[in-house]
């Protein structure tokens, strides 16, 4: 099913939601890959989930392992791109193989004015023109239930001259406004778990696949 934008679902850990997401035409879906994070899967679960689905891009998702570690990993299970929680400086970024995107924290996307500031980052700041390497596949920033003006300012800044994914949460309306009103390369949606294996509710994922679809 085409939607507005391309969706990316983070967090996949169950083969309900892998077939489910894929079947709805999602076109990204990453498996947190990195053990020191919560709910990680190892390789042998995440090479099982994804071979049940077709016609997906296939992420992981990493924090701070090291460039040599997470090609290692992304040649195993056969990544499309890796997702990093933490920011890397460019030539860190340089070593890793698959295409990387890069999740900012919602914090550091103050409410400056983007001609002439920088936005708010790790190491001192990000810089719209400069310090976000350009070479990154995608930005990602989770966002909460609401954004002010200020801050729809600057993320359209930053989407005008990087490719950048937003999260909505499970908010089909949130999830429509972003796409109207900002220049975005896609969104990103949550997955879940299963009650129990083969039982997933999947209401609220639902209502946001069906809020983006188009007509």
């Amino acid at each position: 099913m085409p939607h507005l934008v391309p969706l990316l679902i983070r967090g996949i850990n169950n083969l309900s939601d892998a077939r489910y997401c894929a079947g709805m035409g999602a076109d990204k879906l990453t498996f947190v890959l990195d053990p020191a994070l919560p709910g990680a899967l190892d390789v042998k679960a995440m090479k099982e989930l994804a071979g049940w689905v077709a016609g997906v891009e296939l992420l992981g998702e990493f924090d701070r392992l090291s460039a040599h570690e997470i090609n290692a990993i992304a040649a195993e299970c056969a990544l499309d791109g890796v997702l990093l929680r933490s920011f890397r400086s460019a030539d860190e970024l340089a070593e890793i193989a698959p295409p990387v995107y890069v999740e900012i924290n919602p914090e550091y996307v103050t409410p400056l004015n983007p001609s002439t500031e920088p936005v708010q980052g790790w190491h001192g700041t990000i810089d719209l023109e400069g310090s976000l390497p350009a070479g990154v596949a995608g930005w990602v920033i989770e966002l909460p239930t609401a954004i002010s003006a200020e801050t729809s300012t600057v993320l359209k800044a930053i989407g005008q001259v990087r490719p950048l994914w937003l999260g909505p949460g499970l908010s089909p309306t949130l999830a429509l406004e972003l796409v109207q009103q900002l220049p975005l390369a896609g969104l990103s949606l949550p997955a879940g778990d299963e009650v129990k294996p083969g039982l997933r509710d999947f209401d609220q994922l639902e209502a946001v696949f069906e809020a983006l679809e188009t007509e």
